[in-house]
C-alpha cells in the first residue's frame, strides 16, 4: 500500500501520526518529506507552462497589465 499526503507543515500533529500508525499497523514504513516547488508543479502541464511564461514575459515588459486602485481593494 502506498499513500501520498500533500499538507502544509502546520497541519502536522500527533493525530496525523496516530492515524498513519493505525493504517499501517505493525508494518515497517518509510516516510519521505519533500518541500513542494509550486512553480515546478505548475509547469508540468505544457499548456499551463506556456501561459505562465507568457504572463511573466508580459509583466517584465509591462504589457497586458491590469491596474486596480487601492481604494477598490
Amino acid at each position: 500500500m502506498e499513500m501520498t499526503l500533500r499538507i502544509n507543515s502546520e497541519q502536522l500533529n500527533t493525530e496525523l501520526l496516530d492515524n498513519i500508525k493505525n493504517m499501517f499497523r505493525e508494518k515497517e514504513i518509510e516516510i519521505t518529506v519533500n518541500e513542494i516547488d509550486e512553480t515546478e508543479y505548475l509547469f508540468r502541464s505544457p499548456a499551463n507552462k506556456k501561459h505562465l511564461l507568457k504572463a511573466i514575459e508580459d509583466v517584465e515588459q509591462g504589457k497586458n497589465l491590469i491596474q486596480v486602485p487601492l481604494e477598490e481593494l
